[in-house]
């Protein structure tokens, strides 16, 4: 066996994470997963009558050209599994699962079915959490670390680094304020470790079922911040607006590409005669929308392009009529407060050489403003 491979897993004493001992059960995983880790690739992907993949700065690359079968997909991914993860998928056929390789580090797995076939996605988790400094993110997104209370969401496609900037802002509080953290997370991705806050993390699966459940007791439990690691489904929405209307700082995630279809997502979720109501509690509870974009960059890797929103009176005034179509303008007559548009940010990283004028134009939401930033720039 190549060195590579002589990997032993540990057995976590909080009992988080997989728990063989026999890395025999894992060795062709292990060795995917190596090759992961020292071409720097972000995702393993396995699928049925493909090559194993990997992603590598944003791009899919074949690690070989042998196509994959589903039983050995299977063979190879189920003994990584948490004894939960293992249970969810004979029931469900869809598990998501955190794994630990000693020296190649903390990997979050999900494994499903397509056309019939076993198929995976394996995501390496870094090891550290990282600095909101070094996230490349405009000046202004630390400010979300400071807000009192309210919600706080974070938007963007899978894949555009929301649990990074997420993780990232709790590591700030972190370091800075001495208060009660409390993340609920599927899985746990980034670890926490206390410096200045006490900073607790439940993994769905592992320490509650589902995350109503683990967000009801979170209540009970005197948090300062709540982190929900993302929002699944309406039950987890409301109580969430319910905790940021009495006066915690809650963040959470949504899979949404602007400002206004991140309200409208949770709005949206909801039974039509429940619809309104929500509408008022949001419009009371939330503090901040973000939203984020990965981009490939000229100079190499791949920098976020990002769009923010502090809530006025104005915003909250739109979201409480359901004219959701005005929230840009609000960006503009909030930008005292910290708000940008996601087209500034394009203008800066094209100013930087991140970008070009295609690529910029390409992924803003309104084109006609930014081009008009980009002669005001001498960029026209």
């Amino acid at each position: 066996m190549d060195d590579a491979l002589k990997i032993e897993l540990v057995r976590d004493p909080d009992e988080h994470e997989t728990k063989s001992s026999d890395s025999l059960a894992t060795v062709q995983l292990d060795r995917w997963l190596s090759i992961l880790v020292e071409r720097g690739g972000s995702d393993l992907l396995l699928v049925h009558g493909s090559p194993a993949c990997i992603r590598l700065k944003g791009e899919v690359v074949s690690l070989d050209s042998r196509p994959l079968r589903g039983q050995e997909i299977e063979a190879a991914v189920l003994p990584s599994l948490t004894s939960n993860g293992l249970r969810l998928y004979r029931e469900t056929q869809i598990a998501d699962s955190s794994y630990r390789v000693n020296a190649l580090g903390r990997f979050r797995i999900n494994l499903h079915r397509e056309r019939g076939h076993a198929a995976a996605a394996i995501r390496a988790l870094p090891s550290a959490v990282p600095l909101l400094k070094d996230l490349h993110l405009p000046a202004q997104v630390e400010a979300l670390s400071r807000l009192p209370r309210g919600l706080v969401l974070i938007g963007g496609p899978a894949g555009s680094g929301k649990t990074t900037t997420l993780s990232a802002l709790v590591h700030e509080i972190n370091r800075r304020e001495p208060r009660h953290i409390l993340t609920i997370e599927d899985p746990i991705e980034y670890e926490h470790t206390n410096i200045r806050s006490v900073v607790e993390q439940v993994e769905i699966g592992t320490d509650a079922p589902d995350f109503p459940t683990a967000l009801r007791a979170a209540l009970r439990q005197a948090p300062d911040i709540l982190v929900v690691g993302e929002m699944r489904d309406p039950e987890t929405m409301r109580i969430a607006v319910s905790a940021a209307e009495t006066g915690h700082l809650v963040f959470s995630t949504l899979h949404t590409t602007d400002v206004a279809s991140t309200v409208s997502r949770i709005c949206d979720s909801f039974p039509l005669e429940r619809q309104n109501t929500i509408r008022q509690e949001l419009a009371m509870a939330l503090a901040a929308v973000h939203t984020q974009i990965l981009l490939p960059s000229r100079h190499g890797g791949r920098v976020p392009a990002a769009e923010l929103l502090m809530l006025g009176y104005g915003a909250k005034q739109h979201i409480r009529r359901n004219s959701l179509q005005h929230l840009h303008q609000e960006i503009t007559m909030t930008k005292k407060s910290g708000s940008f548009s996601l087209e500034e940010s394009l203008v800066e990283l094209l100013v930087h050489g991140h970008i070009d004028r295609e690529e910029a134009l390409l992924h803003a939401l309104h084109p006609d403003d930014l081009d008009a930033m980009l002669r005001a720039r001498g960029r026209g």
